[in-house]
């Protein structure tokens, strides 16, 4: 069974984690600068959601 995420949804909620948590460290920089190109749709949006489905596709292609 494969589940679907909009990744606006998880960056999103990744988000709030964060900040809720007050982590302060480079992992949380990373997913408040992807939730925000990945809400705004700006025109860094085509090649950063290439990038992280690439990634995407590689992880899924470890699990096979």
């Amino acid at each position: 069974m494969i589940l679907n995420i909009s990744a606006v949804l998880l960056f999103g909620a990744a988000s709030v984690f964060a900040v809720k948590t007050r982590s302060a460290g480079g992992g949380a920089a990373l997913v408040l600068f992807l939730f925000g190109f990945f809400a705004a749709g700006t025109g860094a949006y085509e090649p950063i959601h290439n990038v992280v489905q690439a990634s995407a596709d590689a992880l899924a292609a470890l699990g096979n």
